[in-house]
């Protein structure tokens, strides 16, 4: 394990804080960088650090996650916050006022992780520990030392998972755990690993299946017998302790209740739950009210465009007829698949006229794996991959792939997140980072954008743009509902059910998923009408000048940004008159500042 290395870079911003004369002698842009250069190579050390509750780049190996090692973590992030304080902004370049407004909230976000001690509850419906340590153990090996590097990642899984056993305890007896109510069926995932028979049908052993030929016949065979004795003697053993931990301890002991506020100092951790989920310092009442409004508005529409389809039965019987009649579903995997492919290629024609500049990269469309498709959502999208979940196709509805398709692909996610990682001008710390809101809120937006690129063809594929745009405001009634009003499990599923077109496995998991992940579910509707607001206020003010190509350019080259940032940089934006934004090259980043 690598506390060490904990305790070293721990020790190490110590020292360079007892350094203060000097360190107060440079200036505030020198100063800025060497702090967050300095946090960022500790930090991408560390497994299991998130901010908005993704993941952020580490080095491919389980760090020490129990108790000690989180007050460190704690105790480091609070002197970085200390130092951030001590630097003027105002004598920070323009560039670097941005980064710093990123970076600050970045590292706040951390600390009440910290204090509120999150890493007791580490899983909820929608994601978990057990299922991410394969994407910890890094990228596949390459070389004879990657392999080497890989078997002594696979050593570590037991003491991790004794870790996470300890911390889940921990959570147990101040009542900070996942509620009782949506664990049913989540020990499938550990169960995949902690039932195998066979070790070599792990997906732990999938990196030995066929070595590159570089390494020789017998340091391969002898690598895949290690491997073999390690996943059967260390992970299947280590999985099977926290299967028998998650079904006799855990779910008869975890809390009864549902709300976020109901946990240890509740009130306080779920504003700070919708801080950091949203960039905005928003009362649980007051997005409650907006979730309402939109939701009556998205209602007329829905209405108007179910007329357009010529059904003449009512609104709940329309939305019976698309939940059940056979023309919506595809009848394969594949075909899903090949249905999502081709909006994703209609989608290709029609980016030059929404986009001056796009990514190099390029992603696929894969299933989502077996093991965690039951609860899983409908689909995700990352810089290289989109993922659409082919179990029980019946819950799948087709109207809805082109607008899921344009939210977790292009425009959407890929795009915005290929463009973040090409673009080196940037710092490490906001090139790697994601902020729920900005992320989520673009992917949203680009549903949207579906209607002027001509891809909802027909009134039901509208509908079911619809039909996002209802989940997404139903999910500020919904959150504020379950973790401020008290709402129970049925209540939200049953106001999803009334106002959305979605099936009764999305509505149920994607509630369980609102549930155990307090206001992550408020990140996209806030988000994309902030957008929204924002491209009306910059057509408003440019008139004729306003390009969409350059606005589009101008929010995905800030990189994913607390909305007051964003709203800053579209300011400069309409100042400067519209125009196309430098994505650039050098560390300054000209077209970033606000």
């Amino acid at each position: 394990m690598n506390s060490a290395v904990v305790r070293s870079a721990w020790l190490g911003l110590a020292a360079l804080m007892l350094v203060t004369p000097a360190w107060a002698a440079q200036d505030a842009d020198a100063r800025f960088k060497q702090l967050y250069t300095t946090e960022w190579a500790w930090r991408t050390g560390q497994a299991g650090v998130s901010a908005s509750g993704e993941s952020q780049p580490n080095n491919g190996r389980l760090d020490d996650v129990d108790a000690a090692s989180q007050q460190q973590r704690l105790d480091y992030w609070q002197r970085v916050l200390k130092q951030l304080g001590d630097i003027d902004v105002a004598q920070l370049s323009p560039a670097n006022r941005v980064n710093y407004a990123v970076y600050r909230e970045q590292i706040a976000n951390f600390v009440a992780d910290q204090r509120f001690k999150n890493w007791q509850m580490p899983f909820n419906s929608d994601s978990a520990f057990w299922s991410d340590v394969g994407d910890n153990l890094g990228d596949q090996p390459r070389t004879a030392d990657d392999y080497k590097k890989y078997l002594d990642h696979l050593k570590q899984i037991p003491s991790y998972i004794d870790q996470q056993i300890a911390n889940m305890r921990a959570g147990l007896q101040r009542g900070f755990s996942v509620p009782r109510a949506v664990l049913a069926g989540r020990d499938v995932s550990i169960a995949a690993v902690a039932d195998l028979k066979d070790p070599t049908q792990s997906d732990f052993y999938a990196p030995f299946k066929q070595l590159p030929a570089s390494i020789p016949a017998d340091q391969a065979q002898a690598f895949q017998g290690q491997a073999l004795q390690r996943i059967r003697d260390d992970v299947i053993p280590a999985y099977a302790k926290l299967l028998t931990f998650f079904r006799n301890e855990y779910v008869p002991q975890a809390r009864t209740t549902l709300a976020a506020e109901a946990l240890p100092d509740g009130k306080a951790y779920y504003r700070q739950q919708i801080l950091e989920y949203t960039t905005l310092d928003m009362s649980p009442d007051a997005i409650h009210q907006i979730g309402l409004d939109q939701v009556t508005k998205i209602h007329a529409q829905m209405l108007d465009t179910m007329k357009q389809t010529g059904f003449k039965g009512s609104f709940p019987e329309f939305l019976q007829f698309l939940r059940s009649d056979p023309q919506f579903y595809a009848k394969t995997p594949d075909e899903l698949l090949m249905r999502s492919a081709w909006v994703a290629k209609q989608v290709d024609g029609q980016l030059s006229k929404m986009f001056g500049h796009l990514p190099r990269e390029r992603f696929t469309i894969v299933p989502v794996s077996a093991d965690i498709a039951p609860y899983y959502t409908s689909g995700r999208g990352g810089p290289d991959v989109y993922l659409v979940n082919t179990y029980d196709l019946p819950s799948r509805p087709l109207y809805n792939m082109p607008a899921l398709t344009l939210h977790e692909s292009y425009p959407g996610h890929a795009l915005q997140l290929e463009l973040a990682e090409e673009d080196h001008s940037q710092p490490a710390f906001r090139r790697n980072g994601y902020i729920s809101a900005y992320g989520e809120g673009w992917g949203l937006y680009s549903e949207y954008l579906g209607n002027e690129m001509g891809i909802y063809q027909t009134p039901y594929q509208h509908f079911g743009f619809l039909t996002y745009q209802m989940w997404r405001a139903c999910r500020l009634v919904v959150d504020t509902g379950i973790h401020h009003l008290g709402w129970t499990r049925q209540q939200a599923i049953d106001f999803l059910t009334v106002n959305t077109a979605l099936s009764s496995r999305e509505i149920a998991n994607e509630v369980d998923r609102y549930i155990s992940w307090p206001g992550q579910a408020l990140s996209y509707e806030l988000g994309y009408l902030k957008i929204l607001d924002l491209r009306a206020k910059a057509e408003k003010a440019l008139g004729p000048k306003f390009d969409v190509r350059h606005f589009h350019d101008t929010v995905l080259s800030t990189g994913s940004v607390p909305l007051p940032v964003l709203e800053q940089r579209i300011d400069r934006f309409i100042a400067e008159g519209g125009p196309e934004p430098d994505f650039g090259s050098d560390g300054a980043k000209d077209g970033n500042a606000p």
